[in-house]
């Protein structure tokens, strides 16, 4: 049974940099044909994606948070990091990382999310 477990700060000032970690137990990271994507939800909205690392290393990110955005991974640990930069109080959100099956065309484990909100 794969797992995944989001772990950082609660709350992080403005302007300051966010760095989450996802734990992963069950399974491999290095897996092939699997994505290790993170996805937040502000308050009252949707989902947004925020990107992913895959299987391979390679990384990709979307538009809107691009700019400020960067995820990596250590495979010793079986963990990838998002990292956003200059946060803003629209960055709070509750993140999640979750596994992108490629085969399936659909992500099939969650972490349970984690609450950060940006405030000073």
């Amino acid at each position: 049974q794969v797992q995944l477990q989001e772990s950082g700060p609660g709350l992080v000032k403005p302007s300051q940099s966010l760095s989450l970690t996802c734990t992963v137990s069950g399974g491999s990271i290095t897996t092939n044909d699997y994505y290790w994507t993170w996805i937040r939800q502000p308050p009252g909205k949707g989902m947004e994606w925020i990107g992913y690392i895959a299987y391979s290393g390679s990384t990709y990110y979307g538009p809107s948070l691009k700019s400020h955005t960067s995820i990596s991974r250590d495979t010793s640990r079986n963990q990838f990091t998002l990292q956003l930069s200059s946060v803003t109080p629209e960055d709070t959100a509750v993140y999640y990382c979750a596994r992108w099956r490629s085969d399936f065309q659909a992500y099939d484990y969650w972490g349970q999310g984690t609450q950060v909100t940006v405030s000073s």
